[in-house]
């Protein structure tokens, strides 16, 4: 068919089939077939709210007569969810005789207006990072997701420079009070959209950054002449108009010293608009006014005169008038008596459908629901915006060096969340977050239900504290003051006066600060949003990296690039995707443990992952025992057996030796007196770490000798089966020794000195020897080791499952030592971070390097902990030739890759009812430990 002819029989005047089936639509004879009124309909942007709404009702039928009848030329939605508004914005699509241009708020991303959608830290925030690339990545993911929802103009960046700390408009919203960041971010969030293809115009011209008064509310009016305006608020907007920028968004603010129409908005005044952003700034794309339902413009003009000053000013694109109808017949009316030319409204209308036509409206303007799912939020979005969060966390005082936190050095914290709001949980997730770096924390939320016997309570909680950490939530909004309420003020200076040190923590207004300028720190996190509140908590454990710089003065007290750095050394707790690991080849450990579960080699168990700082993963699978009437849960607490070779007595060793109280090479009998004989005098310390000692494997003696002095003594005892440094044995007694040379020389017992040394300041809460000493809230979470029958014990749960080390009491050098995943990541990480965990040295990285090696000629070990062997592993193939660890018998494992910066741990109680079972948990560990390095995204 050399040629086709479409003939369209519709009941309007519109051929929009004809442009629908046409690939290259004609603009001009689209616009010789629309009558005046028609094309004044497109200038017309017309709010709609993206959420269920029946088909009857009222407003949506209204809604759909505007599109359908007076051919408005696009859509605004307001808050909305994903579904409903892709749902409606097809509908509106396919009853509007042209396309609609549908726009949309996302300063911040799109979820600053739809629910479900991608969150990014607000501009000041972003620029707070010091990285402009970020600016593009947030553009870029925020236009994906406009597009997945049939968006095509965001209303972003905000160009305007927040010089003004009494703002209560702009704010964080801005980027910096100095117009070059401003313009360095602006540009690179614009780049970021408009790779997308998406439309990002900036606002709002000429600057709406120095102004006390909210243009919601009322007009505000600007005193400076134009000199201070080209040194300033148009720095941005010329930079970026420079820079090619397709749209701007004016502002509803009074200019009377450059204005040649004293007293009237930006918007409607073409002094402004056509003298300096046209003629002067040379921009020639599409100029949309901001919100005309706004009272800076209601309280002065009509609908209609506001339209008609707009179009006369030079806009061209009519967001939310309070009465389109009204509006457009007056638009009408002053074409017809000569005050409004025909061909002023046919350049803002060709503007409108050009815009259109360039981005394929005409061809296809309807939303893929069924591609959504995949579109928006992705884990990758996600990390994004995590990164962001994170990287802008500004620490811009630490006095008395109270950060990182610790609960060593804070045992007891109390939490006040400060909140301008009266729902009551304001605050939770600041508190939630908290207590998974920390074990006491005490949180009450002060907001404007509070009253005196809650208040009272406050101070009563906050007396009994080491250290008082206030969430300030109070929000930049239209209708309220920036500063702390002075009721809330009162208690919170109340608080700060019982003289525990203090942390201010200001989510969302960078200002408040000024409210309390005597705290030991405060802490800047732009947003109140549960994610940046998640990515904030890490910055106070040193669980995250901190080089946030202040980009807006606060007077008085901080200048524009103020802030600490603050590197990470704890362990933070992540995303798999925040790392590069692929959450979805990750989700292999599932399949793993299901079928280890399924086919009895343990009842249950946990992995955990380690990466790059940051704990990915740590779930639990399976039962505590085959009852399955307990499921294990990420924290409980598992029998390490000889895990604790490595994580008690051989820590010990090395924190001793880097203390010079012991020596590698010193003689065992320099300790331990009975090793003072002509067989074990040239034994030393690293022949007991290296298994080459020539003491046995292990002798049973528990079954004639049940004390700990009697199991010491015979220990100390044994005969040698070879000369020292001859053979290759794995011994128990070696270690049970070790732990006694601890004791000789520290005075402690190795379970306290670990506890005091190690455990508890590190935070290491779930670590111990005899659980179930501890209390039955622990012994609770310990799944059960063995049904013993041969010792008597019966059902072997909370004590240790070794029977040398039970019948020493549970405390010895080989086994007995308890622990969870989150505990041994926490380790973990302090020997990937070279002996320093949040910001405080337990070992030096010599000495760790030296006990991770292979340091025998005889077997790959190092001192204390195993290394990575030829042929099979339990460390599976793919992770590398450096790798370090060990096992313990009861099915638990820890893995450590340094050269990767990951750590894999496996804890099982396999040896559960007997150990007959659980004879395949090599092969579960080495699938394991493949799985998550296959998971590493390689670069």
């Amino acid at each position: 068919f050399p040629k086709i002819f479409v003939l369209s029989v519709a009941d309007d005047r519109f051929d929009r089939v004809t442009t629908v089936l046409s690939s290259n639509v004609d603009i001009d004879s689209l616009m010789d077939s629309m009558t005046l009124r028609e094309k004044i309909g497109q200038l017309f942007v017309v709010p709609a709210w993206g959420t269920f709404t029946n088909e009857k009702n009222i407003r949506h039928q209204r809604l759909k007569r505007i599109v359908a009848e007076h051919n408005v030329g696009g859509i605004i939605f307001m808050r909305g969810e994903i579904y409903p508004q892709a749902v409606m914005t097809n509908e509106l699509q396919d009853i509007a005789p042209i396309p609609l241009w549908i726009t949309q708020d996302m300063e911040f991303g799109a979820a600053m207006r739809v629910n479900g959608t991608t969150r990014f830290t607000p501009a000041m925030g972003v620029a707070a990072t010091g990285n402009p690339s970020l600016a593009y990545l947030a553009g870029k993911v925020t236009a994906r997701e406009a597009k997945a929802l049939g968006v095509h103009q965001i209303f972003g960046p905000v160009l305007d420079v927040n010089n003004n700390p009494r703002n209560p408009v702009i704010n964080v919203r801005s980027y910096s009070a100095d117009p070059l960041t401003v313009s360095k971010f602006g540009q690179f969030f614009i780049d970021g959209v408009e790779s997308e293809g998406i439309m990002a115009p900036a606002k709002h011209f000429p600057g709406h950054g120095d102004t006390d008064t909210d243009s919601h509310l009322s007009l505000p009016s600007i005193s400076h002449n134009y000199d201070r305006l080209e040194s300033l608020e148009l720095v941005p907007f010329r930079f970026t108009i420079n820079n090619g920028l397709r749209s701007v968004m004016s502002a509803h603010i009074a200019y009377p010293n450059i204005s040649e129409n004293v007293g009237r908005p930006s918007t409607l005044d073409e002094s402004i608009l056509n003298r300096i952003l046209v003629d002067s700034l040379k921009f020639d794309g599409l100029i949309v006014t901001d919100g005309l339902e706004m009272s800076g413009i209601t309280d002065h003009y009509s609908p209609g005169e506001a339209v008609i000053l707009s179009l006369l000013a030079g806009a061209d694109m009519m967001l939310i008038s309070p009465d389109e109808l009204t509006a457009i017949a007056d638009v009408e009316k002053a074409v017809e008596i000569g005050r409004l030319s025909e061909e002023r409204i046919n350049r803002s209308v060709r503007k409108m459908l050009t815009l259109k036509k360039e981005r394929g409206l005409f061809e296809h303007s309807r939303v893929d629901i069924d591609a959504l799912n995949t579109q928006l939020n992705t884990p990758d979005y996600q990390a994004i915006a995590d990164r962001i969060a994170r990287n802008s966390v500004t620490i811009l005082k630490n006095d008395g060096n109270i950060l990182p936190l610790t609960d060593s050095k804070f045992p007891k914290i109390f939490v006040l969340s400060v909140a301008d709001d009266r729902s009551g949980n304001t605050g939770s997730t600041l508190a939630r977050e908290i207590q998974r770096y920390h074990t006491d924390v005490t949180h009450y939320t002060l907001d404007r239900r509070s009253g005196r016997q809650e208040k009272e309570k406050i101070l009563e909680e906050a007396r009994k504290a080491d250290l008082v950490i206030i969430g300030s939530f109070i929000m930049v909004r239209s209708h309220q003051s920036l500063q702390l309420p002075q009721d809330q003020r009162d208690i919170v200076r109340q608080v700060l006066n019982l003289r525990s040190p203090s942390v201010l923590i200001a989510f969302g207004n960078p200002y408040v600060v000024q409210d309390l300028p005597n705290v030991n720190s405060h802490i800047l996190a732009w947003s109140s949003d549960f994610n940046q509140v998640k990515q904030t908590v890490p910055a106070l454990f040193g669980a995250s990296e901190v080089r946030g710089r202040l980009p807006a003065n606060i007077p008085g007290m901080y200048n524009i690039g103020d802030g600490l750095d603050f590197k990470q050394t704890a362990l933070r707790f992540d995303d798999p995707v925040a790392v590069g690991v692929s959450q979805d080849s990750l989700l292999h450990i599932d399949m793993i443990m299901q079928h280890a579960i399924d086919d009895s080699v343990f009842p249950g168990g946990v992995v955990g992952v380690v990466k790059d700082g940051a704990m990915i993963w740590n779930e639990g699978y399976g039962y505590h025992d085959y009852t399955k009437t307990k499921k294990v849960q990420h924290s409980d607490i598992y029998d390490l057996a000889s895990l604790t070779k490595v994580i008690s007595t051989t820590t010990s060793i090395m924190k001793l030796v880097d203390e010079k109280k012991i020596k590698l090479n010193d003689p065992v009998s320099k300790y331990i007196r009975e090793f003072n004989t002509p067989d074990k005098k040239d034994i030393t310390i690293q022949h007991l770490l290296l298994h080459t000692s020539g003491l046995p494997a292990f002798k049973v003696y528990v079954d004639k000798l049940k004390t700990r002095g009697e199991i010491l003594h015979a220990v100390r005892n044994e005969p040698l089966e070879a000369k020292p440094g001859e053979k290759y044995v794995y011994s128990d007694l070696g270690f049970i020794l070790l732990a006694e040379v601890v004791e000789e020389v520290t005075g402690q017992r190795i379970d306290q000195y670990v506890r005091n040394q190690l455990y508890y300041p590190m935070g290491m809460s779930s670590s111990f020897f005899n659980p179930r000493n501890v209390g039955g809230w622990i012994s609770n979470r310990v799944p059960p080791t063995e049904i013993d029958l041969l010792y008597e014990r019966g059902t072997v749960r909370a004590y240790a499952h070794d029977e040398r080390a039970y019948f020493m009491g549970g405390v010895a050098g080989h086994a007995g030592l308890f622990s969870n995943a989150k505990d041994l990541a926490i380790y973990s990480q302090m020997l990937l971070n070279g002996g320093t965990y949040a910001g405080r040295s337990y070992l030096s990285p010599e000495t760790i390097n030296t006990f991770i090696s292979r340091q025998s000629p005889i077997n790959h070990r190092g001192y204390g902990f195993d290394r990575k062997s030829e042929g099979f592993s339990s460390a599976g193939t793919l992770t590398g030739v450096n790798t370090f660890g060990h096992l313990g018998f009861t099915g638990t494992s820890i893995w450590i890759d340094p050269d990767e910066n990951v750590a894999i741990i496996l804890l099982t109680n396999r040896t559960y009812p007997s150990r007959e079972f659980g004879r395949r948990i090599s092969e579960i560990r080495a699938k394991i430990s493949n799985a998550v390095m296959n998971s590493i995204i390689s670069e």
